[in-house]
């Protein structure tokens, strides 16, 4: 199996179990714009958590791990990637998206433009 298809299978993994604050913001957010997004999508040697192709604009919830040197080091990386194939990466901490919702769904809406 190739490093794509196992990226693939783990991708369709990660959106059978997704964590309370991505449920949240897909089910009672993402789920219902205008705009098409995609859950867990393989780009590149990544996965990210949401994808809308159509604005360029990833959506990553990130646990408290993303805040360790090495996790920090790793998502600049990502974000270096990203950005190098059109794409903006929005970052939101999960106890953002926990206790200030309607925030982090303002400041989405606002760099879509919508």
């Amino acid at each position: 199996m190739s490093s794509k298809s196992n990226l693939t299978v783990f991708a369709q993994e990660l959106r059978k179990n997704m964590t309370k604050e991505e449920r949240h913001l897909w089910y009672d957010f993402l789920k219902s714009l205008p705009l098409s997004f995609k859950r867990q999508k393989v780009i590149g040697n990544y996965i990210v958590d949401f994808y809308c192709a159509s604005a360029g604009i990833v959506v990553e919830l990130d646990g408290s791990q993303h805040y360790e040197d090495g996790e920090k080091a790793r998502d600049k990386v990502r974000d270096e990637y990203l950005a190098s194939q059109g794409i903006r990466v929005l970052r939101y901490p999960n106890n953002e998206v926990k206790q200030n919702f309607r925030a982090v769904c303002e400041d989405i809406l606002r760099e879509l433009g919508i």
